[in-house]
């Protein structure tokens, strides 16, 4: 068994490295949008520079601006590349649970304590983080493989008061696709389903920033 062979640090550190990143050349990229809440589509441009900064232009509402606007920064916040000891560096880890299907579960001390993983097939594929006040709990259901690492295609997300444990706001189900442009991962669309219904993201004529 591999966590037999590795310590918790190991192979969370493994599953972490493995996950893809831009690297420090990603020039940014620019495309087409397409926003659809079910009900009512709208089209427009966005644009995210060098240094991650996402805009959007053709698109008046604010409230879907600022719905694009979130999806493009969660999407450019995961690529940036961190090392692990800068991400980790004042964290321990432990083994908690394995499952008959080589899960392994991590739990977190030191500074993130309360915090906790699990890994499979050297994929990160839950995550129980404290952060900004909330509790937010993430299972990877399946993923896109790439030579310079994995990105999740299907994959849930809740939020929880820490104190309390009362879910904040509805569980999301989370569809994503990839396409590469010039040697790196873009996404070309996402789709979000809950209770409160379906909404999408579709971005075409993807190019990257001269």
């Amino acid at each position: 068994m591999v966590a037999a062979q590795l310590s918790a640090r190991e192979l969370f550190r493994a599953a972490y490295e493995n996950r893809y990143t831009w690297d420090a050349n990603f020039p940014g990229y620019r495309a087409n949008v397409t926003y659809s809440d079910g009900n009512q589509s709208w089209q427009g441009a966005v644009e995210v520079s060098a240094d991650l900064k996402p805009s959007i232009s053709g698109i008046e509402e604010p409230e879907v601006v600022k719905l694009i606007h979130g999806q493009l920064f969660e999407v450019a916040i995961h690529r940036v590349r961190r090392g692990f000891e800068d991400t980790h560096g004042k964290n321990e880890f432990e083994f908690g649970n394995s499952d008959n299907d080589g899960t392994v579960e991590i739990l977190v001390n030191g500074k993130s304590a309360g915090d906790r993983y699990k890994v499979r097939d050297n994929e990160v594929v839950l995550v129980h983080r404290h952060i900004h006040g909330v509790v937010v709990t993430i299972n990877t259901f399946s993923t896109h493989k790439s030579a310079e690492g994995y990105l999740s295609h299907r994959y849930d997300s809740v939020y929880h008061d820490p104190t309390t444990g009362e879910q904040k706001g509805d569980r999301s189900e989370f569809e994503d696709e990839y396409i590469t442009v010039g040697g790196y991962q873009l996404l070309s669309a996402r789709t979000i389903r809950s209770d409160s219904g379906t909404i999408s993201f579709r971005f075409s004529d993807l190019e990257l920033l001269s």
